[in-house]
């Protein structure tokens, strides 16, 4: 039996067609070091406080933010599952509020020259997260590189982190521009959702967000909208130092607070009212479609 016959069988073995799907909320920045990796892992913690089952996807298989910050070695990574033929549920790293995360590592990379089979079999898997999370959030790496915007492009909700400095602000623009310019990206079944993070007061966070929100409306007529400040507060400092989410090592600080904010305006409004919820099998086949236009 070659490995193709061996994966259509387990398809066909296994086969559930998931009754619901999961929320896939995409976080993204236009350039480093804007605390994109914390927003997601502490969203995740938030999320996972009011009940919600949550798995992370480390899109960005350059760096390993979110075990770092988990204080967590996963054992296995996408590559696995598309290269050995496991599945997905031994591929989820189990870390502190039993949050699930997935490494892409080189596997993202590598689906370019996936056949039909091992295709069919990656999608299929995928989808089986719809089964096991309420949320799932994918953290892509920072920047304007293709990969980045072939995840936007599949995406329907996503949370464009930035900060008041210049090059944070303009890099949010360039980003927003290229993911605009792609003809793959519908956004008319899209909405930008703006955190303004490091910001030292709530009047700070609005005024970047109407700076950004201005250019944005005037250039690129995307639909966008502010889910609020997170301030610069040294708690996140000290809990990145102890490998540790600041919404469980100091919940009780400002920024935690703004965290838990941010996570009950995203409650709050449901995507799904406006856009529908396509689970994470939907995001997978919009992003493999999409790279085979490329």
């Amino acid at each position: 039996m070659d490995q193709a016959e061996k994966l259509r069988n387990i398809i066909k073995k296994n086969q559930v067609v998931p009754k619901t799907t999961a929320r896939v909320i995409t976080v993204t920045s236009g350039k480093g070091g804007v605390g994109k990796s914390n927003v997601a892992i502490n969203l995740a913690c938030q999320f996972r406080n009011k009940g919600k089952r949550v798995i992370i996807f480390d899109a960005d298989f350059g760096l390993a933010n979110i075990e770092v910050m988990f204080g967590a070695v996963p054992k296995h990574s996408l590559a696995d599952l598309i290269y050995q033929g496991m599945e997905i549920r031994e591929v989820i790293t189990w870390g502190p509020m039993g949050i699930g995360f997935i490494s892409g590592g080189s596997g993202i990379a590598g689906m370019n020259n996936l056949g039909k089979d091992n295709l069919d079999y990656l999608v299929w898997n995928i989808s089986q997260l719809d089964t096991l999370a309420d949320v799932i959030i994918i953290d892509t790496a920072a920047g304007i590189s293709d990969a980045v915007l072939e995840f936007l492009v599949a995406s329907n909700e996503i949370l464009l982190v930035t900060t008041p400095e210049p090059t944070s602000i303009t890099d949010s623009y360039s980003l927003l521009k290229a993911l605009n310019s792609n003809p793959a990206f519908r956004k008319d079944e899209a909405i930008i959702k703006v955190i303004a993070n490091k910001v030292e007061s709530k009047e700070e966070g609005l005024q970047l967000y109407n700076k950004l929100r201005i250019v944005v409306q005037r250039y690129l007529k995307l639909n966008m909208e502010y889910l609020g400040p997170v301030p610069y507060d040294n708690a996140l400092l000290k809990a990145v130092m102890q490998q540790s989410p600041v919404s469980l090592s100091a919940p009780q600080s400002r920024v935690s607070g703004a965290f838990e904010d941010v996570a009950d305006t995203l409650m709050d409004i449901p995507h799904t009212e406006r856009f529908g919820r396509r689970g994470m099998s939907g995001f997978f086949s919009s992003f493999i479609t999409g790279r085979k236009r490329v």
